[in-house]
């Protein structure tokens, strides 16, 4: 019974260690922590994700949902700037039928830009830009459903992703084997060519990742010439949920979170 048990024991911890993949040696979760979007209402705009995307309700507050391990959360901007033409032009997300989704979301406000096409090779895909200007890419890709990828734009995409890879690791690969990117625990990051502004203030204002120990990784990135524009700290949710955080500034002026989760 013992050597049993401590079977057990050690199945369990290789599990809890297993839970968290590393990104590379960059001391990052292998994911997206979460995707911060702006509204002037952000329980009106999080029913409307809800609603339109799905997402689970979490207990750590109105303001957000999840979507596996990612969190949407939505902060109070009285006019944010739409997404698209920002250094994060759009996200990429995944459904059934992306014809369907798009007229479901085009009744409920969303702008449609266009008629879905099918990309050969590739998959069926439409943009929308929801009523509080984020720019959605809907696509319908039955390998993956749900929150698909994250759409970067700059003057150099090969070197945006590089710089990526280089400060929270990831897989670098090809999406479908045809688009460059690097994957973060099953959601892409994709670059394209093009004229941007800095995200912050935007539509979609930053992004986070999720650093092991945030103070280590904030003393990591200075050493590599990364600005840091807010040093980390404590921060405790109404919800009481606590964590530590900082904020750094990264290519192209893309407004980046780092939460060490508790």
């Amino acid at each position: 019974m013992r050597l049993v048990h401590r079977v057990m024991m050690v199945a369990a911890i290789a599990i809890a260690a297993s839970s968290i993949h590393l990104s590379g040696q960059s001391g990052f979760a292998n994911m997206f922590d979460h995707l911060h979007l702006a509204a002037p209402d952000p329980v009106k705009a999080v029913e409307w994700y809800r609603k339109n995307l799905g997402g689970q309700v979490t207990s750590e507050g109105t303001d957000r949902l999840m979507f596996g391990e990612t969190r949407l959360i939505v902060q109070r901007t009285e006019k944010p700037t739409p997404s698209a033409g920002s250094v994060v032009d759009h996200i990429g997300f995944s459904v059934k039928d992306v014809d369907a989704a798009m007229k479901s979301m085009e009744a409920d406000g969303a702008k449609v830009e266009g008629p879905a096409r099918d990309v050969p090779g590739l998959f069926k895909l439409g943009f929308v830009v929801d009523p509080f200007g984020t720019r959605w890419e809907i696509v319908q890709d039955s390998a993956k459903l749900g929150l698909h990828h994250v759409h970067l734009r700059g003057p150099d995409p090969d070197a945006s992703l590089r710089w990526y890879a280089d400060k929270f690791g990831g897989t670098i690969g090809k999406l479908k084997d045809r688009i460059d990117g690097i994957n973060y625990g099953g959601v892409w990051l994709l670059a394209q060519k093009g004229e941007a502004t800095p995200s912050a203030g935007h539509a979609i204002d930053h992004l986070g990742f999720r650093p092991l120990n945030v103070d280590n990784a904030v003393t990591g990135l200075k050493a590599k010439n990364v600005k840091v524009t807010t040093e980390p700290r404590p921060l405790t949710l109404p919800s009481g949920v606590s964590m530590r955080l900082a904020f750094i500034e990264g290519i192209d002026g893309v407004r980046i979170e780092l939460v060490q989760r508790n």
